[in-house]
């Protein structure tokens, strides 16, 4: 193990010593253990009267050698900013967390990663939205990262890990609080398939002030972060805003206009986001050589019982909306909402004119 390792966790859960503030510690001590050991005039120069005598009561009331046997006990991971397997992507930002802590894995798929987040809150829409674009996303060989809070966030490592694929959940709190309770057994599935990741210290509550801090590492982990539903004063929009400032492409899914959570994406979209009605729009945005197989996904994805009588109907050829109507025997509307999923998840597409063949 390296020595300076206990030292280097220790001095990240400092109270007042924020990434910013440690980074400059580092440079002007070189080591974490010099800094933990230095004398009170040396820190004094450094740091103001007020956080030195924070961190002179803090240092004194903690081991780091128990703290990171804490840790390990408690089965958590840790990467620090001197580790090679740190998130490349996660290193680029400002203010990098210094160390993060994190249950599960994280591997080279995760270096294509997608933030996709939302609302708490959330309609019959931005549901069935969130769930087509992070099963194609998913299919296409991405990462899903979100935030783990409830609507969206949950929705969308719901949706990557029904899908079989990986996802990181990204936490406000110390890894032993699991918030909102009741995503406790998604929060497990999630380490089974990807990772908890949090640069908070174990114990830390999920206060509102650690969510700006989240938001950064959940656009950080990630190539973009796409909004699929939200209002304008939903903190998604502050993610986005991060990740432009990260010089992470931002995505938005168009909803309907008198809709309040079709605001936050539609403010985006006029703000330049990139529109997006499909998994491709993300996909050539992000120069990504990847393509969503729709013949793949279809294997992968199967056939719900109204989907597969549609197939059934197409497969002499194109036809008509009034043909499926009557070979089908569904109604209009319930036919018009089926070929609208079955359009986005790749399995038919439009030909105009009302006419709908399968895709191949």
């Amino acid at each position: 193990m390296n020595k300076d390792l206990p030292f280097y966790v220790a001095l990240s859960e400092a109270p007042g010593i924020g990434p910013g503030r440690f980074k400059v510690l580092i440079e002007h001590f070189k080591k974490a253990e010099k800094v933990w050991k230095a004398s009170d005039k040396l820190l004094a120069e450094i740091l103001t009267k007020k956080i030195f005598e924070e961190f002179d009561q803090f240092r004194q009331s903690v081991d780091p050698d128990k703290k990171l046997a804490e840790l390990e006990d408690k089965k958590v991971k840790i990467l620090t900013l001197l580790d090679l397997h740190y998130p490349e992507r996660l290193k680029e930002i400002h203010f990098s967390p210094p160390v993060l802590y994190y249950k599960g894995d994280f591997t080279k798929a995760d270096n294509l990663a997608l933030a996709v987040v939302g609302s708490r809150k959330i309609t019959a829409y931005g549901r069935e939205v969130t769930e087509i674009l992070v099963e194609q996303l998913t299919h296409a060989g991405l990462t899903i990262v979100s935030g783990l809070a409830k609507g969206v966030d949950s929705l969308a490592h719901k949706a990557a890990l029904e899908a079989g694929g990986r996802t990181l959940a990204v936490l406000g709190s110390g890894l032993d609080v699991i918030y909102p309770p009741e995503n406790v057994k998604l929060a497990s599935e999630i380490i089974k398939h990807g990772a908890l990741v949090s640069e908070f210290p174990l114990g830390t509550q999920p206060l509102a002030s650690n969510f700006p801090a989240r938001n950064r590492i959940i656009s950080g982990l990630a190539l973009g972060v796409l909004v699929t539903e939200a209002d304008e004063n939903s903190g998604s929009l502050i993610t986005a805003s991060l990740a432009l400032e990260q010089n992470r492409e931002v995505f938005a899914v168009p909803g309907p206009i008198y809709s309040r959570l079709s605001h936050g994406p539609s403010l985006l979209i006029k703000q330049g986001a990139k529109l997006v009605t499909n998994a491709q729009d993300v996909l050539d945005e992000l120069n990504l050589d990847l393509e969503v197989k729709s013949q793949e996904a279809r294997e992968v994805l199967g056939d719900s019982t109204e989907e597969t009588t549609i197939l059934k109907v197409l497969e002499s050829g194109s036809k008509h909306v009034d043909q499926i109507i009557r070979e089908s025997g569904f109604a209009s509307q319930q036919l018009a909402g089926l070929l609208t999923t079955m359009e986005l998840k790749g399995k038919v597409r439009s030909l105009g004119g009302g006419n709908y063949t399968i895709s191949r």
